[in-house]
């Protein structure tokens, strides 16, 4: 590949991602086929696929809308009760090698977003790879098992999906045949975009990208396939000036650059550069892989030079506290269920985020589609990365829990917009933590190994209450009564910690004994639950409290939102307090009608009313 070519393909990606968004957005190449859309299909209720060879590459019965779960609309399918091993099939065709440009010598590679939860390929009878975990990617090389005597070829999939193993990190996917309370349809198999790309043998597998504001340098670690003796390029750029460039040799398959950037040492301009809501600039980045003066591979990528940290109380945003107004999402769609209905269905949700007057959203127990956060990182809006819990504690639940934690760390921890860290959630899955020294010893071990894989952000050891080792103290309160709540949180600073060391709201230990309390800030990170439907709702509709119309609906937000915001850190010049909430929730979801959007993502009230009461400027 010629150096010039190398520049044209990496600036024509540059340019298309500006209004799309690919479905790994921080490693970008030229070559890039979705082959999403329909493919064969079988549920095997039975599990006799194995025995009688489906992998072999037989028709299946059904036809499938693939990224759909199968239990969804959408996919049309529609089959929403137990079915824990399904199949897909799909042909490749020489012409769609073509089309990302597959040549011999070159590696064709098959990419999936999340198989949910243990998925096997095979292309033309060959097995070529295997994945356990349902909320992460993975990619298989197909290239040996292509048999270029064909003009096309077949994909086989199989994923074992069980139901009723707690032991599954499953996040809201009910195990009970039918939706209940606070949990939802299941999700089997494929439910995110299956791509394909073609690279050279020696190429780039991942980045990672970190920033020293205090040095003004970037860091970049580079994971390699095949480098042997390779020459690897970095270069960044911020609206076409160069800002830093860099190379090393390497003949490993890992290397790590730290790169000064120009004017990033002046301490009266360095924050021009910074991302933050309201200026969320972003930096492009070229990565390429050189072997004897060719190179061999080349993708864009981009970052974003920002810190996160806490201190006195305080969450700091590039060493200045911010205050978070977010919104829980449960990332949940009626016709499509954890699969966004289109990829513009993500940039739409985090547009809404926004306009609703949230600075950042808590995606809730799952491991939302990368391109989501790409759109987090555009428009400036921060976001809480939460693992998907069991709901059993045994040997198995912590190997698949750190197994797919640590993956989904590793997948998001360079975009900016994600700024803490939620591996456990209410104490589900170590429901006896507090009288459990193996339980508390696993929550223990989750936080210290989510700051070895990345030691740049806060980590919230286990949202709600029960809280081990934690840099940030939160708390779940449904009080439906405003005056209460000001009881609670608007008050002196004394007060706020004297509360946070006893029992919270929930009846449970906000701390647990052994803790200390060294100033972290202290957040409501759940709240509100208001449920209003202006429509017909099903029998077993439900809400945290329940307003009787719209009047009364805004009158129960304004109240529990203002008691809340009173005690919030800079409001109205409050010094000290809450350094930031989370509003349950953002959509109707299901059963759950205590959205401020319905299912179909309309306002319940005029978005200038709830932005309004949101931010805090609506009239007393």
């Amino acid at each position: 590949m010629a150096k010039h070519d190398t520049d044209r393909a990496i600036d024509a990606v540059r340019a298309s991602r500006l209004e799309t968004a690919r479905p790994r957005p921080q490693l970008v190449r030229d070559s890039y086929l979705e082959i999403d859309g329909e493919w064969g299909f079988a549920h095997d209720d039975a599990d006799q696929g194995l025995r009688e060879r489906w992998f072999d590459g037989r028709q299946l019965p059904d036809r499938i809308r693939v990224p759909f779960p199968p239990e969804s609309p959408a996919s049309g399918i529609g089959a929403t009760g137990f079915h824990p091993v399904v199949w897909y099939r799909r042909d490749l065709t020489g012409a769609e090698l073509d089309e990302i440009g597959h040549h011999d010598g070159a590696r064709a590679i098959l990419h999936f977003g999340a198989v949910d939860y243990r998925a096997t390929v095979w292309v033309d009878g060959q097995a070529v790879g295997a994945h356990e975990g349902g909320h992460t990617p993975f990619a298989v090389d197909i290239t040996d098992a292509l048999d270029p005597a064909s003009a096309s070829h077949v994909i086989v999939v199989r994923a074992e999906d069980d139901p009723h193993d707690l032991a599954q990190p499953r996040g809201k996917q009910d195990w009970e045949e039918h939706p209940h309370t606070i949990w939802y349809h299941r999700t089997t198999g494929i439910w995110q975009t299956v791509w394909l790309e073609s690279v050279s043998p020696q190429h780039v597998t991942g980045v990672n990208w970190t920033s020293d504001l205090s040095a003004g340098t970037v860091t970049v670690d580079v994971a390699l396939k095949s480098a042997g003796d390779s020459v690897v390029r970095v270069r960044i750029a911020h609206e076409g000036r160069e800002l830093a460039s860099a190379s090393v040799r390497v003949t490993g398959e890992a290397t790590a650059l730290t790169l000064p950037l120009t004017g990033q040492t002046n301490g009266q301009g360095y924050e021009q550069l910074l991302w933050r809501p309201g200026q969320p600039t972003l930096l492009d980045a070229w990565v390429t892989v050189e072997q004897e003066g060719a190179v061999t591979d080349a993708a864009a990528s981009y970052l974003g030079l920002r810190s996160v940290s806490w201190s006195d109380g305080a969450l700091l945003l590039n060493d200045r506290p911010i205050t978070l107004r977010s919104v829980l999402s449960q990332g949940y769609w009626p016709e499509s269920h954890l699969t966004a209905p289109t990829p513009e269905a993500l940039r739409r949700e985090a547009e809404l985020i926004a306009e609703l007057g949230f600075n950042a959203v808590r995606v809730h127990q799952k491991v939302e589609d990368e391109r989501f956060l790409y759109w987090a990182d555009r428009l400036g809006l921060l976001v809480w990365g939460e693992m998907a819990a069991t709901y059993t504690f045994s040997p198995r639940s912590v190997q698949r829990t750190t197994a797919e934690w640590t993956e989904a760390v590793l997948r998001d921890r360079a975009h900016p917009s994600v700024i803490t860290w939620v591996p456990l959630n209410e104490s589900w899955g170590v429901q006896h933590i507090a009288s459990r020294a193996d339980q508390r010893a696993f929550a223990e071990g989750l936080y210290q190994l989510t700051k070895a894989l990345d030691p740049t952000r806060p980590v919230i050891s286990n949202d709600g209450w029960e809280l081990g080792t934690s840099d940030l103290w939160t708390l779940h309160d449904y009080e439906a009564d405003g005056r209460v709540l000001a009881e609670r949180y608007d008050v002196d600073e004394a007060a706020l910690r004297a509360y946070i060391s006893g029992i919270g709201p929930a009846g449970r230990q906000v701390r647990l004994p052994g803790t200390t309390d060294e100033g972290q800030p202290v957040l409501l990170t759940e709240f509100g639950g208001v449920k209003w439907a202006a429509d017909a709702s099903p029998d077993d509709s439900w809400g945290y409290s329940e307003a009787a119309g719209a009047e009364d609906y805004t009158r129960m937000i304004a109240a529990i939102l203002g008691a809340v915001q009173s005690g919030t850190r800079g409001h109205r010049g409050r010094a000290r307090g809450l350094s930031g909430w989370c509003w349950t929730q953002l959509t109707d979801t299901m059963q759950e009608r205590n959205g401020l959007l319905t299912e179909m993502r309309e306002p319940k009230l005029p978005i200038e009313t709830l932005r309004a009461l949101i931010q805090g400027s609506a009239p007393a």
